[in-house]
């Protein structure tokens, strides 16, 4: 079953859900991968910090605190000393 619109130039497709397969559980190397991944994207290149969410290195290239001064809240962040990872496994 399908639904279109705009002419038929756009299409979106119905799933049964109870025809669905369950998705694959995690792995330790998935989960690694997946850690390293968003470490790239949450760490400031020019202090190290690794912060909480993502940063806009696309546009400014590092973390607000290093572009202009904004200073960050202590527990959004944590130190480049901090090596310890987050995984479950």
């Amino acid at each position: 079953m399908e639904v279109t619109w705009r002419g038929g130039r756009r299409v979106a497709y119905f799933y049964r859900i109870d025809l669905a397969k369950p998705v694959r559980p995690m792995t330790l190397a998935k989960e690694a991968a997946l850690d390293r991944a968003m470490a790239a994207r949450q760490t400031c290149p020019r202090c190290r910090r690794r912060y909480d969410a993502c940063l806009p290195l696309r546009t400014l290239g590092m973390c607000l605190e290093c572009f202009d001064g904004t200073p960050a809240a202590p527990g959004t962040y944590t130190l480049p000393a901090d090596t310890t990872h987050h995984l479950a496994a």
